[in-house]
């Protein structure tokens, strides 16, 4: 039977839960799967931190985006979350895990404390959420995880690049988001035999508005993009669709970098 291109890109009927639903990047990421049609979950541990733009998600799509309470941290706040979507909705299809917590660290400089909380707000997160949802999915013989990493997780960052600028990205970070990389691999072979797919989508540099504010820093990492820009969140967007439809329905276990070609170089 054919399939039209645009069916295989509807998410009607599809429920989704994305956790950091409204942070930087998670608001694009829940625009897409909203205007696709599906029922999505802005998860957070605190929503009303990121109160305007999940306002402005809920003002948009006002039958579709739904605040959910979600601590990344607790494998016991996870599954009451989750069970809580599936009483009111009778499914999840889809997970994005998106939200990750951490601070700033110097190698030479960070604590073990430091750097145990920022593998547990990295992979260990991923870890929690996945197990809690491999129940739900397995009932309804399938679903799509995706796992948002870095292209921290693919290459190191350059430290010329980070010089003075404040801005010097944490070693458990790109560690963290590896793990993530291989995690997925992990789970989608482990999964496969359920029709649970597990990608990763590997974001570049997508500065938010207030590292913008430091010119030197951001022309410093332009030169390093082969498009010769910074991203901008909704350039997420068609790579989270796909791989949360149909349209990649042979594809699982994959990474797919959107950093406007810095991991190729």
């Amino acid at each position: 039977m054919k399939v039209s291109v645009q069916a295989l890109f509807d998410l009607k009927g599809r429920i989704a839960v994305v956790t950091g639903g409204a942070g930087h990047l998670g608001h694009a990421i829940s625009e897409a799967l909203a205007e696709c049609g599906s029922l999505v979950f802005t998860a957070s541990k605190n929503i009303s931190k990121k109160h305007e733009r999940f306002n402005a998600l809920k003002a948009k799509f006002p039958k579709q985006i739904r605040a959910l309470t979600l601590d990344i941290g607790s494998s016991e706040a996870i599954r009451a979350a989750f069970t809580q979507v599936v009483y009111k909705c009778g499914k999840i299809d889809i997970l994005v895990n998106n939200a990750y917590f951490g601070g700033p660290g110097k190698l030479e400089e960070i604590s073990e404390d430091s750097w145990q909380q920022g593998i547990d707000g990295t992979i260990n997160s991923v870890f929690r959420c996945t197990k809690e949802i491999i129940p739900f999915m397995k009932k309804t013989n399938g679903g799509s995880i995706i796992n948002i990493a870095s292209m921290y997780g693919m290459v190191s960052p350059v430290p010329e690049v980070y010089s003075d600028s404040g801005y010097d990205n944490p070693p458990y970070y790109g560690a963290g988001k590896a793990a993530v990389i291989q995690f997925t691999r992990y789970t989608a072979c482990h999964l496969a035999k359920y029709g649970i797919r597990v990608n990763t989508v590997s974001p570049g540099p997508f500065p938010n508005d207030e590292v913008k504010k430091n010119e030197a820093f951001i022309r410093r990492l332009k030169e390093k993009v082969p498009l010769g820009r910074m991203g901008i969140p909704s350039e997420l967007k068609g790579v989270i669709v796909l791989l949360a439809s149909d349209a990649s329905s042979f594809i699982t276990g994959v990474n797919i970098p959107v950093d406007g070609g810095w991991t190729a170089w």
